[in-house]
């Protein structure tokens, strides 16, 4: 009985360690990882011009947010959305990623998180939210860019 109690929980772990995501195992992985750690900090900086540097800047890009119009199409519409959202703030945001998983094959790949937001904005009233934020992404000509994002 012992043995087979052993054996059990021997698969159940190679189950869970073979299902479990893993972060930037291969190249494209670890060069979206790169991309979303430095659009985290444009995040917090406020950096308009270099948060939409992550984004293909063509009409056929997609994302949906959770604010309305809840559907932005095109990286013109999408830019206006973060410059309004970061208008909002006095002062930094602080945004913290967890439960990030990645993959990429070929030119495409995707990744999901969970954001926590917070700060002060100029009304007074502190923001505090958590998103979860899946990504799609197309590598073009050497360079990963988001193509379509969803924000809930």
């Amino acid at each position: 009985m012992k043995n087979l109690l052993r054996c059990a929980l021997a698969l159940l772990f190679v189950a869970a360690v073979a299902t479990t995501p893993v972060l930037a195992e291969n190249k494209g992985e670890k060069e979206i990882h790169a991309l979303l750690n430095d659009a985290l900090s444009a995040f917090k900086a406020k950096d308009l011009d270099k948060m939409m540097s992550f984004y293909d800047h063509s009409a056929s890009l997609v994302a949906y947010d959770v604010v309305p119009p809840v559907q932005y199409t095109g990286w013109d519409s999408y830019k206006k959305d973060f410059g309004d959202f970061f208008a909002l703030f006095d002062g930094p945001i602080s945004d913290e990623a967890s439960d990030m998983a990645i993959v990429a094959e070929g030119n495409l790949g995707y990744s999901r998180m969970v954001e926590h937001v917070t700060g002060k904005q100029k009304n007074g009233q502190p923001m505090d939210m958590l998103v979860r934020v899946t990504d799609v992404y197309r590598k073009n000509k050497g360079k990963w860019l988001i193509i379509h994002e969803h924000v809930s």
